[in-house]
């Protein structure tokens, strides 16, 4: 479970470098922990592999300012887990709903019981998605997702996929853009 922690905290660092977070962004994360210990997504629920991902997450996203929505599974709809304060900030309304290891997956339960006041949310639109064996994150991206290539290709045994999102270009060839826009 170290190489785990280790793997999502390094991913972590190297994604949020790479699309340029600030404090105060979202990064939404979805995790299956079956994948990460080989088996297939939503077969083998491990909260000790959600555990170690969300250990090597958290401080990252803490010492950075950004924050976590957590991608619950397809049994939930793939609701997201964030702080009350989270919800209030950009006006998600929460629904009432708790994960658990089996509807919501061990990810989404491990980062409730970790947050100080977490709600279930149904939509958002992050700044940036880390995509820990192949759980779909792409709906609740902001609309122009563009990958990320990290050095960090899995966490155990699970692919991992990264994306980061910029503002559309709008405007024609006549229009002037502003460079480094997140």
């Amino acid at each position: 479970m170290e190489e785990i922690r280790f793997q999502a905290e390094a991913a972590a660092r190297e994604l949020l470098d790479a699309a340029g977070l600030r404090p105060g962004e979202l990064l939404v994360v979805g995790c299956s922990s079956s994948e990460i210990v080989g088996q297939h997504i939503g077969k083998g629920s491990s909260m000790e592999a959600a555990q170690a991902v969300f250990a090597g997450l958290a401080p990252v996203l803490r010492e950075r300012g950004v924050l976590l929505a957590a991608q619950c599974c397809e049994h939930l709809n793939r609701a997201l887990i964030v702080e009350r304060s989270t919800a209030e900030r950009f006006g998600y309304e929460p629904v009432n709903v708790r994960p658990w290891a089996h509807a919501g997956g061990s990810f989404a339960t491990t980062v409730w019981e970790s947050m100080d006041e977490p709600v279930a949310v149904e939509h958002i639109r992050a700044a940036a998605g880390m995509d820990i064996g192949d759980t779909l994150i792409g709906m609740h991206l902001r609309e122009v997702a563009v990958p990320v290539r990290l050095s960090v290709k899995q966490i155990g045994r699970a692919n991992l996929v990264c994306a980061r999102t910029r503002p559309k270009f709008i405007g024609g060839e006549r229009a002037r853009y502003v460079d480094g826009l997140k």
